[in-house]
């Protein structure tokens, strides 16, 4: 069979990415991308209807579009993924593909077509509840909860933690972000506090998620304590050519 990938705007592969993201039910990273203007997207067609669409963008330059981070295709042609994403790959000139191991479709690609794969970023989902308490410990709103840091744990007028959330990923999910001062660590407040905004991203309709690098270990640590368990891992992979 012969399809057809033509580089398009952003409006021509919306209904895909609606159906992408319904069907994905995850945290997805790169969704935030296309709102910023740093993809170029490609529709695939066969016989001049549309089919699923796949977008690039840059590995260290968000300019040179050389990496392939989406990769969808309705159900019923999916059988020939590897024959449309290596045409993608021809019309994009990508070199890599990021993805994330739970963008089930993609990752197949990845792990079939590309090399020298490393994993960058562990991904979090919520798994169960928690009931952390530190003694005269509070977890401090601030009037403006649209700035960064706008949540923290404070302790006798001290600030010993701050963190927040990044509203630019696939409703409903959130990504939680936090840090703890250096010489406080260890002590239970990050975790407090993740337990904490994991509270109000509910509070705010929303699913908490969070990641962090591979090499983080007190990160993965604290993330697992506070009730959220491992979903996924971002990963890089260069294209076999």
């Amino acid at each position: 069979m012969k399809f057809d990938v033509v580089k398009v705007q952003e409006i021509d592969i919306e209904s895909h990415r609606r159906l992408f993201l319904a069907e994905a039910k995850f945290q997805f990273v790169y969704n935030k991308c296309h709102g910023a203007g740093w993809v170029d997207t490609y529709l695939f067609k066969d016989n001049d209807i549309p089919i699923g669409y796949g977008s690039v963008w840059g590995k260290d330059k968000r300019e040179e579009r050389d990496t392939i981070c989406e990769f969808f295709l309705d159900k019923p042609f999916r059988k020939h993924a590897r024959q449309i994403f290596q045409q993608f790959i021809k019309a994009s000139g990508a070199s890599f593909v990021e993805c994330q191991t739970n963008d089930i479709l993609l990752a197949g690609m990845a792990f079939e077509l590309t090399k020298n794969i490393n994993a960058e970023a562990i991904l979090f989902e919520t798994a169960f509840e928690t009931a952390f308490a530190i003694d005269d410990a509070q977890f401090v709103k601030s009037k403006n909860a649209d700035e960064w840091n706008a949540y923290s744990i404070q302790k006798d007028g001290e600030v010993i933690a701050t963190g927040g959330f990044i509203w630019n990923y696939n409703f409903p999910y959130i990504d939680i972000y936090y840090e703890v001062k250096e010489d406080l660590r260890r002590q239970g407040y990050g975790v407090f506090l993740m337990q904490e905004l994991k509270k109000e991203a509910y509070r705010l309709n929303r699913v908490p998620a969070a990641r962090c690098n591979v090499n983080n270990h007190a990160s993965k640590a604290l993330l697992l304590k506070a009730g959220m368990r491992v979903c996924g891992y971002i990963i890089m992979g260069e294209i076999i050519k």
